[in-house]
C-alpha cells in the first residue's frame, strides 16, 4: 500500500504511459489478473464514521445513540485479493509489514488464492509500488515462481479495482458494529466471502473505462470522479452543459472531468443534463453528485 502524495509530472507521464499501452487490451487478458493491495481497518475512527438523520429535540433517543467501545478502538491492517471470477484470501497482517512478513503472505495466499479462482498457470498479478513489494527479494520470489508482474505506474490507487471493494467491505463491516478486534477481524473475512462474484466481474469488465479517463485527464488523478460516484448509494450526477456543447460531444466530453458522462453510465448512475447558456468550458464542465 503506497502512501499518497500529489502527482508529480513524471507519475502523470508514467499513468497516462500505463493507460494507453493497456487501454486496447482484450477483457480475457484482465480477467487474467489477480488484483491485491492492503487496506487499514479501524474499529471507530474515520473510516467508521456514522451519520443519523434525527428531528429536533431527539437526539437522546435509542435509535439514534451509536454504540461506542468503553476503552478505545483500534485498527488491523488486511491483505487481500482478487480477480474477475470473486474475492481470494484475505489476511491480517500481524505487526509491522516488511519485505521478509510480505513475502510470506504471497507464499501462503497467492498461488492458493489464483488456483481457487482458476487462473492458470498464465496469470498476472498486480501489486503497487510500495518498496516492500519491489525489494529484491520480493521480485526474486515472483522469478522463482514464474509468476508474472505487472507493471505498475506509482501513486495510482485510482487505477487499483480492489479499492472500490476496500470501500464495499468497511461499509458491510461497520453496519455490524464490531466491537473488538477479533469481532472486526472475523466480520471483514464474513462480509469478503459474501461479496458477489458478479460484483468482481463488473469491475473488472469496466475496467478500461478506468483507464480511458487517466487518457482523458492526461494522466492526472481521477479517484475523485470514480471513487466519489461510489460513495453514493443511488446520485443523480448532474452536468452543466450547453446546448452547442451537447451537439459536439466529440470534442467537448473529455473536457468534462474525465468524461463523467460516460463514467456515470457505464456505473448505472442517473444522469441529468442542464443546459446552460455560452460554451464556456468551466461552466460546461461543473459536475454535482446529487
Amino acid at each position: 500500500m503506497e502512501e499518497s502524495h500529489l502527482l508529480t509530472e513524471n507519475h502523470k507521464k508514467s499513468r497516462l504511459q500505463f493507460a494507453t499501452s493497456h487501454v486496447g487490451d482484450t477483457a480475457n487478458m484482465w480477467k487474467k489478473v489477480l488484483w491485491s493491495d492492503e487496506t487499514k481497518m479501524e474499529l471507530f475512527g474515520q473510516n467508521a464514521k456514522r451519520y443519523v438523520w434525527q428531528k429536533t429535540n431527539t437526539a437522546h433517543h435509542s435509535e439514534h445513540n451509536i454504540p461506542t467501545v468503553k476503552f478505545g478502538g483500534g485498527s488491523i491492517m488486511l491483505w487481500g485479493c482478487f480477480s474477475s471470477a470473486g474475492t481470494g484470501k484475505l489476511v491480517r497482517v500481524d505487526g509491522k509489514m516488511d519485505g521478509a512478513k510480505y513475502r510470506a503472505i504471497l507464499e501462503e495466499n497467492l498461488l492458493e488464492s489464483a488456483k481457487d479462482l482458476r487462473l492458470g498457470r498464465r496469470f498476472t498479478f498486480q501489486q503497487d509500488n510500495d518498496p516492500k513489494h519491489k525489494a529484491r527479494g520480493t521480485m526474486e520470489w515472483f522469478k522463482t515462481k514464474h509468476i508474472h508482474v505487472l507493471e505498475w505506474p506509482s501513486h495510482s490507487p485510482d487505477l487499483n479495482p480492489i479499492e472500490n471493494l476496500w470501500q464495499d467491505l468497511k461499509t458491510a463491516v461497520h453496519k455490524r458494529c464490531p466491537s473488538n478486534l477479533t469481532e472486526l477481524e472475523l466480520f471483514c473475512k464474513e462480509e469478503w466471502a459474501r461479496i458477489s462474484v458478479s460484483r468482481c466481474a463488473k469491475l473488472v469488465e469496466t475496467y478500461p473505462k478506468s483507464l480511458a479517463a487517466v487518457i482523458a485527464a492526461k494522466g492526472g488523478s481521477t479517484k475523485y470522479c470514480l471513487r466519489g460516484l461510489n460513495n453514493y448509494a443511488h446520485p443523480t450526477l448532474q452536468i452543466f452543459i450547453c446546448k452547442k456543447c451537447l451537439e459536439s460531444c466529440m470534442i467537448f466530453l473529455p473536457l468534462l472531468t474525465c468524461t463523467p458522462l460516460c463514467i456515470g453510465l457505464s456505473h448505472g448512475i442517473p444522469i441529468k443534463l442542464i443546459h446552460v447558456c455560452g460554451c464556456n468550458v468551466t461552466k460546461c464542465g461543473k459536475v454535482q453528485g446529487g
